[in-house]
């Protein structure tokens, strides 16, 4: 009896289950190389919205997090002015997971899955990835891409930008 039930055990061990995989979302951001007398490089917000055009979800907020002679970079958070005005006045920063340093020019990969806590509490439906940048001594730019909610099929979409930022990517695989 005993060694029946270790190789029904052992067997139920040993079947294979099926995987569940997370749905992947990708997001890469080009900052591009200015050349300019005096180069600051820009506050970036990366943020979801609903249909409704209204703050769904943050993915990354890219600020001075350093105090310096000018004050502390929260202070020049309200220059990024869509994403301030819809969720970021109501941010408490740091937030650990979404908040960051700035980043230099260049491409920048941000991977989610739909287990991130801002992505998971999504209900299904239609929503734009905004990519906004704001830059001391510079410019603004904002950038949009739709998708829908939850991934059931492979997305892709882009844009791109004509100043504070350069291309845009966004890829969404099931």
């Amino acid at each position: 009896m005993r060694a029946t039930l270790t190789i029904a055990i052992g067997g139920l061990l040993a079947t294979p289950t099926l995987a569940t995989h997370a749905a992947e979302v990708a997001v890469n951001v080009e900052i591009p190389q200015l050349r300019v007398a005096e180069y600051h490089r820009p506050y970036v917000a990366v943020y979801v919205e609903g249909a409704d055009q209204k703050h769904a979800a943050n993915l990354a907020v890219w600020y001075m997090s350093k105090d310096t002679a000018e004050g502390h970079g929260t202070k020049w958070l309200p220059d990024l002015r869509q994403w301030w005005r819809k969720s970021g006045r109501t941010l408490d920063v740091p937030v650990d997971g979404v908040t960051g340093p700035t980043r230099p020019a260049g491409r920048h990969a941000l991977r989610f899955d739909d287990t991130h806590p801002e992505l998971a509490k999504l209900p299904p439906g239609s929503y734009t990835l905004v990519v906004e940048a704001a830059r001391e001594v510079g410019g603004r730019e904002l950038l949009k891409i739709p998708f829908t909610w939850p991934v059931r099929a492979p997305q892709t979409g882009g844009a791109q930008g004509s100043s504070e930022l350069g291309a845009i990517s966004l890829s969404l695989r099931p």
